[in-house]
């Protein structure tokens, strides 16, 4: 047995392995509302053998969308459509996941298709008109982008209150593990930035309050026996937006509060992606050994994330106790049945035992096929 397919608990939360499928979003929602495409797009990983798979960032207002597409959890006609894919991944032997977000100045975006830029007048025209975006103070993404409309202390305390009755519903869909996305520049991220938070209330005068705050809230409506994830970008550290000892001041205070496991993405470090943007490292030595860091220092189980393509990677990186799960996103979409081909790969699964069963029969008559096949051929080469 590998340590990627091993099983994995975590409170009352049980994974038959250490492989997880990122959010990641579609932009096929309607007025929040997940779709048919989000039921197909998931349960297929589920089917392919991962073992935690996570529904993309979920808006917990309608202002905190990052496009018209993105689904919510806002209100309670959303839940039942969720309910349904939490039901199709739980049948197909995977945990049912969900992510909780909100863009905040970062809403109001195109489809990745129609430019990926701020909402315009040509987009209404074709239905999709710009919205009021909400932060933590008048500064916009950059040039061109909207500046957001300032929240004031009682508007964060709502948006607090926001996050635990999304994180109810959720709870009412059949999810088992729950993520706050507290990175890549969207609304947490910009409380947490001296860049983007220039505020002078509690919410400024220590920066960390609205996360705590969230984590707190989300905790009293999520249940003791299931997990808490909490997304965190590592190049916060290496952009100088925070020191290393900060974030592990920040994840320990986000422990107390029920937080279990630390999402390390290296997207969107607090200094420069909530404003201009820059690129940060993709390298995955540097997020493997900073969580692996992180991980020590705070004893919270850790995600890695990102670019993760060969199994013997994932499957060095739990060895060296770099990460606890490991996320795959872009490389789930090139290949859904990645988990049980890693299986393959590192010599775990035999006649396709873990494959659906629907699809074992044909599986292994393909094989005995192939390999008869081959025989035959080295008959004939010798002969």
């Amino acid at each position: 047995m590998t340590q990627l397919f091993s099983p994995y608990t975590l409170r009352g939360m049980r994974s038959r392995n250490r492989v997880v499928i990122s959010p990641m979003q579609q932009s096929a929602g309607v007025e929040g509302m997940a779709t048919d495409w989000h039921l197909a797009h998931l349960a297929r990983f589920a089917m392919g053998g991962a073992g935690i798979v996570f529904v993309e960032s979920t808006a917990v207002e309608a202002r905190g969308r990052n496009t018209h597409g993105d689904i919510g959890l806002w209100n309670d006609e959303q839940i039942a459509p969720l309910a349904r894919i939490a039901v199709a991944l739980r049948r197909d032997g995977a945990v049912p996941a969900i992510q909780l977000g909100h863009t905040g100045r970062k809403a109001g975006m195109q489809k990745w298709w129609n430019g990926h830029g701020p909402l315009n007048e040509t987009d209404a025209a074709r239905g999709e008109p710009p919205w009021t975006v909400v932060g933590p103070s008048a500064l916009p993404v950059g040039p061109g982008w909207p500046t957001p409309q300032v929240l004031d202390t009682t508007q964060v305390d709502d948006l607090v209150q926001a996050w635990a009755a999304a994180a109810r519903r959720s709870r009412e869909a059949g999810f088992e593990a729950l993520e706050v996305h507290g990175a890549h520049g969207y609304l947490i991220h910009q409380f947490l930035s001296p860049v983007a938070n220039q505020r002078s209330d509690r919410f400024g005068q220590h920066r960390w309050r609205f996360a705590l705050d969230v984590a707190e809230a989300v905790r009293s409506e999520w249940p003791d026996d299931k997990p808490l994830f909490w997304r965190m970008s590592l190049a916060d550290v290496v952009d100088g937006g925070m020191e290393f000892d900060d974030m592990v001041g920040l994840l320990l205070a986000l422990k107390e509060r029920g937080v279990d496991v630390v999402d390390c993405s290296s997207g969107g470090g607090i200094s420069s992606y909530p404003t201009q943007g820059r690129s940060v490292s993709n390298n995955l030595l540097f997020r493997a050994e900073m969580a692996a860091q992180l991980r020590a220092a705070t004893g919270l189980q850790v995600m890695g994330v990102g670019l993760v393509i060969d199994p013997q990677t994932a499957e060095d990186y739990l060895q060296a106790g770099q990460a606890d799960l490991v996320a795959l996103g872009r490389e789930a979409l090139y290949n859904p049945n990645w988990p049980v081909h890693a299986e393959l790969a590192l010599g775990v699964n035999h006649d396709y035992a873990t494959w659906p069963l629907q699809y074992r029969m044909y599986l292994v008559r393909r094989a005995a096929a192939a390999d008869a096949l081959r025989k035959s051929n080295m008959t004939r080469s010798t002969a």
